[in-house]
Protein backbone atom coordinates (compact mmCIF):
# COMPACT_ATOMS: atom_id res chain seq x y z
CA UNK A 1 0.00 0.00 0.00
CA UNK A 2 1.26 3.46 -0.88
CA UNK A 3 1.69 5.57 2.24
CA UNK A 4 2.14 9.36 2.29
CA UNK A 5 4.83 11.08 4.29
CA UNK A 6 3.83 11.37 7.94
CA UNK A 7 1.25 8.61 7.63
CA UNK A 8 2.21 7.02 10.95
CA UNK A 9 2.08 10.31 12.87
CA UNK A 10 -1.21 11.35 11.23
CA UNK A 11 -2.77 7.95 11.89
CA UNK A 12 -1.71 7.97 15.55
CA UNK A 13 -3.07 11.49 15.93
CA UNK A 14 -6.39 10.45 14.34
CA UNK A 15 -6.82 7.65 16.90
CA UNK A 16 -5.51 9.62 19.88
CA UNK A 17 -7.59 8.68 22.90
CA UNK A 18 -9.02 5.62 21.11
CA UNK A 19 -6.53 2.78 21.71
CA UNK A 20 -9.06 -0.02 21.12
CA UNK A 21 -10.07 1.47 17.78
CA UNK A 22 -6.41 1.92 16.82
CA UNK A 23 -5.82 -1.78 17.40
CA UNK A 24 -8.83 -2.61 15.22
CA UNK A 25 -7.63 -0.24 12.51
CA UNK A 26 -4.13 -1.73 12.44
CA UNK A 27 -5.60 -5.20 11.89
CA UNK A 28 -7.94 -3.87 9.20
CA UNK A 29 -5.11 -2.00 7.49
CA UNK A 30 -2.91 -5.11 7.40
CA UNK A 31 -5.67 -7.11 5.74
CA UNK A 32 -6.56 -4.25 3.38
CA UNK A 33 -2.91 -4.04 2.31
CA UNK A 34 -2.99 -7.71 1.36
CA UNK A 35 -6.29 -7.42 -0.56
CA UNK A 36 -5.50 -4.20 -2.47
CA UNK A 37 -1.72 -3.68 -2.21
CA UNK A 38 -1.70 -1.18 -5.09
CA UNK A 39 -4.05 1.22 -3.25
CA UNK A 40 -2.98 4.37 -1.45
CA UNK A 41 -4.12 5.75 1.88
CA UNK A 42 -4.65 9.27 3.19
CA UNK A 43 -5.41 10.32 6.76
CA UNK A 44 -7.92 13.14 6.85
CA UNK A 45 -9.63 15.03 9.65
CA UNK A 46 -12.80 12.90 9.71
CA UNK A 47 -11.66 9.61 8.16
CA UNK A 48 -8.84 7.55 6.73
CA UNK A 49 -9.44 7.24 3.00
CA UNK A 50 -8.34 4.52 0.60
CA UNK A 51 -7.84 5.25 -3.08
CA UNK A 52 -7.29 3.40 -6.29
CA UNK A 53 -8.05 5.58 -9.25
CA UNK A 54 -10.75 7.13 -7.03
CA UNK A 55 -11.84 6.83 -3.41
CA UNK A 56 -13.19 3.33 -2.79
CA UNK A 57 -13.26 2.89 0.99
CA UNK A 58 -12.82 4.76 4.24
CA UNK A 59 -12.48 4.01 7.93
CA UNK A 60 -13.77 6.37 10.59
CA UNK A 61 -14.65 6.68 14.22
CA UNK A 62 -18.45 6.80 14.45
CA UNK A 63 -19.62 10.37 15.06
CA UNK A 64 -23.37 9.74 15.09
CA UNK A 65 -23.45 6.49 16.98
CA UNK A 66 -26.59 4.37 17.14
CA UNK A 67 -27.48 3.07 20.61
CA UNK A 68 -27.06 -0.57 19.65
CA UNK A 69 -23.54 -0.11 18.27
CA UNK A 70 -20.63 -1.31 20.42
CA UNK A 71 -18.77 1.26 22.51
CA UNK A 72 -15.50 0.58 20.68
CA UNK A 73 -15.85 0.17 16.93
CA UNK A 74 -14.90 1.47 13.51
CA UNK A 75 -17.17 2.43 10.67
CA UNK A 76 -15.93 0.91 7.40
CA UNK A 77 -17.38 2.64 4.35
CA UNK A 78 -17.20 1.50 0.73
CA UNK A 79 -18.90 2.36 -2.54
CA UNK A 80 -20.46 -0.02 -5.04
CA UNK A 81 -22.55 0.19 -8.21
CA UNK A 82 -25.42 -1.62 -6.48
CA UNK A 83 -27.03 -1.83 -3.06
CA UNK A 84 -25.98 -4.70 -0.82
CA UNK A 85 -28.80 -5.99 1.35
CA UNK A 86 -27.09 -7.78 4.21
CA UNK A 87 -27.52 -7.78 7.97
CA UNK A 88 -23.98 -6.43 8.43
CA UNK A 89 -24.69 -3.28 6.44
CA UNK A 90 -25.59 -0.66 9.07
CA UNK A 91 -26.51 2.02 6.51
CA UNK A 92 -26.71 2.11 2.70
CA UNK A 93 -27.44 5.28 0.72
CA UNK A 94 -27.46 6.14 -2.97
CA UNK A 95 -25.91 9.64 -3.22
CA UNK A 96 -25.77 9.37 -7.02
CA UNK A 97 -27.63 7.06 -9.41
CA UNK A 98 -26.02 3.60 -9.35
CA UNK A 99 -23.46 4.62 -6.70
CA UNK A 100 -24.24 3.12 -3.33
CA UNK A 101 -22.33 4.00 -0.18
CA UNK A 102 -22.37 1.25 2.46
CA UNK A 103 -21.34 1.49 6.12
CA UNK A 104 -20.35 -1.55 8.18
CA UNK A 105 -19.71 -1.41 11.93
CA UNK A 106 -16.59 -3.39 12.89
CA UNK A 107 -15.91 -4.05 16.56
CA UNK A 108 -13.65 -7.11 16.45
CA UNK A 109 -10.96 -8.70 14.33
CA UNK A 110 -13.32 -11.62 13.68
CA UNK A 111 -15.64 -9.26 11.80
CA UNK A 112 -12.82 -8.52 9.35
CA UNK A 113 -13.74 -11.60 7.39
CA UNK A 114 -13.85 -12.72 3.78
CA UNK A 115 -17.29 -11.14 3.25
CA UNK A 116 -16.11 -7.67 4.27
CA UNK A 117 -13.03 -7.85 2.09
CA UNK A 118 -14.99 -9.19 -0.87
CA UNK A 119 -17.07 -6.00 -0.70
CA UNK A 120 -13.94 -3.86 -0.31
CA UNK A 121 -12.23 -5.51 -3.29
CA UNK A 122 -15.40 -5.04 -5.34
CA UNK A 123 -15.43 -1.36 -4.29
CA UNK A 124 -11.80 -1.02 -5.40
CA UNK A 125 -12.60 -2.58 -8.80
CA UNK A 126 -15.65 -0.32 -9.17
CA UNK A 127 -13.59 2.80 -8.34
CA UNK A 128 -11.08 1.85 -11.02
CA UNK A 129 -13.68 2.03 -13.80
CA UNK A 130 -16.08 4.76 -12.71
Amino acid sequence: MKLPDYYEDDMLRYFEGHPEELTLYEALFARMSAVVPEASVKVQKSQISFYGRHLFAAVSLPVRRKKEWPKHCLLVTFGLAHRVDHQRIAVAVEPYPNRWTHHVVVSSVEEMDQQLFTWIKEAYDFAQIK
